[in-house]
C-alpha cells in the first residue's frame, strides 16, 4: 500500500525533486499508519491481494461476459415479446468468507435477469425473470472461480 501511495504521488505531481519525493514519503507514510491503526489494514493483505491478483483478472472477465449473455438474451425477450415467468430461487453458495458472498451478492445483480434479494452468509435468496436464469446458481462460475480465492 505504502509504494503505491508514494508512486501515485509522484505520478499525480508529473514531476520528481527532491522536495516532492520528501513530502511523497512523509504523506504515504502517514496515510498507511492511518489505515493500520483505524480501519485495521494489514501490511500482509497487500501480498494476498496480489496473490489472488490473476483470479480477480479472470473473474471480472468472466462477469463482463454474462453480462454480455444475459443483455442479449434479455434483448431477444423484449424483441420476441416473450412473458417473464418471475421465480424466487434459494440457494447455499458454500463460500467461506464475507468478501465471496459479497462478490457473488453483487455479481448476480449485475447480470441482467437476476436479483439478489438477500443475503446472509451463504444463503442466497434470488429474483429472476425466468426459471432458467437460477438453474445451477450454487455451481456457477461465479462460485467456481469465488473458491479460488484465499
Amino acid at each position: 500500500m505504502w509504494l503505491f501511495l508514494f508512486l501515485l504521488w509522484i505520478i499525480l505531481n508529473g514531476r520528481i525533486t527532491l522536495e516532492l519525493v520528501i513530502f511523497g514519503v512523509i504523506i504515504a507514510s502517514a496515510v498507511t499508519l492511518f489505515a493500520c491503526r483505524v480501519i485495521g489494514y494489514a501490511p500482509g493483505t497487500d501480498l494476498r491481494v496480489l496473490r489472488n491478483l490473476p483470479v480477480f483478472i479472470l473473474y471480472a472477465l468472466n462477469l463482463l461476459w454474462q453480462i454480455i449473455c444475459s443483455s442479449a438474451t434479455m434483448a431477444g425477450m423484449v424483441f420476441s415479446a416473450e412473458e417473464p415467468d418471475p421465480v424466487i430461487v434459494e440457494f447455499h453458495s458454500g463460500l467461506e468468507t464475507q468478501l465471496q458472498n459479497v462478490l457473488l451478492a453483487n455479481s448476480i445483480t449485475l447480470t441482467p435477469g437476476t436479483l439478489t434479494i438477500f443475503q446472509e452468509g451463504d444463503h442466497f435468496v434470488i429474483h429472476c425473470l425466468k426459471e432458467e436464469f437460477g438453474e445451477g446458481m450454487d455451481s456457477s462460475t461465479f462460485v467456481k472461480l469465488l473458491k479460488m480465492i484465499r
